[in-house]
């Protein structure tokens, strides 16, 4: 199999490694591998908390597809649909995530996969090459998959009828659902409800659905930083979590994100209006809070500098926020150039207000979506600096949004950090640091990294010499040695300004 992650350590072969692992219930490995049990028939994640099997019983995977694809099925113990994704930068993961984000839902023909080809910049031949070639499995196998393993997750953690499991999870009928279900799992989707001792309905009508994530996660501190950017009447921070409205192309609702941390998952509340756009929903939510990171393989190469190894050991599992919408983040970050983040809180409050639209919520903090990237490319300039900006600035917030209902926003996988952040600086008003911070946190480049920014420079400054702050310069050539992590670095560094 592909082997993700380094084997631990003493591991003498490839299937030793990822029985040690297995044996250990390793939480480093969640995602990276997947374990069919020959004398079961089931495959399961490492750390489930079944008896470990005979090393003899056990084969390995790289994905649950393939362990599909060779015929095993999932464990109901351990819950392969709950695994944190083995997330990696390369071509094959990124068409992956799209596909398990619904890309070729209700469309399994040669058109669909056509179009989902296009879109990443390669011939549908070369698509099926390049799943193929790491996963073991054809675009429609993999598909099929993660509509099988979602429509599981809705069985067993919602009480939503048979057929909208079937229509959220990407069928495009219930016959197909039932016969697909059938032939994979050898029993019926009503098995598996059965099955469920208990669905969790503290939630009213909402639907409540959990992803895992693998131990540590720093929660309070990515609320902290959540919490001092949320744009007034979008999004909130509460005792509790996070929470939003949602607009998913034509289809409103809200949500809430909690944490479970004995679980080592977080808790997703939505409305049950979404139930339809639930697989691109939360793969949204898996890329806002970073869940599919691997905090001990990038804490252990960034705790070789000794200014983040105390970081690191203040908070541990500290990830890099992400952005639920890229369109959002890349406007808050224009409206963050040269102004206190406060003032860029306050900035895109304003935006909201005068330019978004109402939001039906249960929150009386969260009342507005945020505007449609079509209606500010439209807005005079005069009507966007009215919100306190200076012309300049509103004619940059004008050109993102331009930018961004051209599809710019909308990056081909596999393009490099250096060639996104070019093609950023393309649109007028969009400097380094401004194009570095929206590939950090809205394009989800772990590398990307904002040396002009003057907090990095005052933090990664150490005090030798009464130097109390780095030129660009000068933190670019520190920061070569935390690559290719020097994301997480930076929010290292943001956070130690804080303390």
């Amino acid at each position: 199999m592909d082997t993700l992650t380094p084997a631990p350590h003493g591991a003498t072969s490839a299937h030793d490694s990822f029985y040690r692992a297995l044996a250990a219930r390793d939480t480093r490995f969640d995602g990276v591998f997947f374990t069919g049990v020959k004398t079961t028939g089931i495959y399961c994640r490492p750390v489930c908390p079944a008896r470990t099997p005979h090393a003899a019983s056990c084969t390995f995977f790289s994905s649950a597809a393939a362990a599909e694809q060779a015929g095993f099925r999932p464990c109901l113990r351990c819950r392969p649909e709950l695994a944190p994704y083995a997330l990696q930068q390369n071509l094959a993961y990124a068409v992956w995530q799209r596909i398990a984000a619904g890309a070729l839902n209700h469309q399994e023909d040669d058109s669909g996969i056509e179009r989902l080809a296009e879109t990443v910049g390669l011939s549908s031949r070369q698509l099926r090459r390049v799943l193929l070639q790491h996963f073991g499995v054809t675009p429609v196998e993999l598909a099929q998959t993660q509509r099988l393993l979602f429509a599981k997750k809705l069985l067993q953690e919602t009480t939503l009828p048979m057929t909208d499991v079937a229509y959220a999870s990407g069928f495009g009928s219930v016959r197909r659902f039932n016969a697909l279900f059938a032939s994979r799992y050898a029993m019926a989707p009503t098995a598996i409800r059965r099955a469920v001792a208990r669905i969790d309905r503290t939630g009213g009508d909402a639907l409540t659905l959990r992803l895992a994530y693998r131990p540590p996660y720093a929660w309070q501190a990515v609320l902290a930083y959540l919490r001092g950017r949320a744009i007034p009447g979008l999004e909130a921070i509460d005792d509790a979590g996070y929470l939003r409205s949602v607009r998913l192309g034509e289809v409103c609702g809200w949500l809430r994100v909690t944490h479970l941390p004995l679980r080592h998952q977080i808790q997703l509340e939505v409305a049950p209006s979404l139930a339809g756009v639930l697989m691109p929903l939360l793969a949204r939510v898996r890329t806002q809070f970073d869940l599919d990171a691997n905090p001990t393989q990038i804490e252990g190469h960034l705790q070789h500098d000794p200014l983040l190894a105390t970081q690191i050991a203040r908070l541990p599992g500290l990830r890099v926020p992400g952005a639920f919408d890229p369109f959002e983040l890349a406007l808050r970050a224009v409206l963050g150039q040269q102004v206190s983040v406060a003032g860029a809180t306050t900035l895109s409050g304003r935006l909201v207000t005068q330019f978004g639209e109402p939001a039906e919520t249960p929150f009386a903090t969260v009342s507005c979506h945020f505007p449609r990237a079509e209606r500010l490319a439209v807005a005079t300039v005069e009507s966007i600096a009215a919100i306190g900006v200076p012309r300049s600035r509103a004619e940059t917030i004008q050109a993102v949004a331009r930018f961004a209902a051209a599809g710019g926003l909308q990056m081909r996988p596999g393009l490099s950090l250096d060639d996104t952040v070019s093609a950023l600086r393309s649109v007028r008003g969009i400097g380094e640091w401004t194009a570095q911070y929206i590939a950090l946190r809205a394009l989800r480049y772990p590398d990307a990294f904002p040396a002009g920014d003057l907090g990095l420079q005052k933090a990664a400054a150490d005090g030798s010499a009464g130097q109390t702050r780095l030129t660009e310069k000068e933190l670019l050539a520190r920061g070569a040695h935390w690559s290719p992590w020097r994301g997480y670095a930076s929010l290292l560094l943001w956070h130690s300004l804080a303390a």
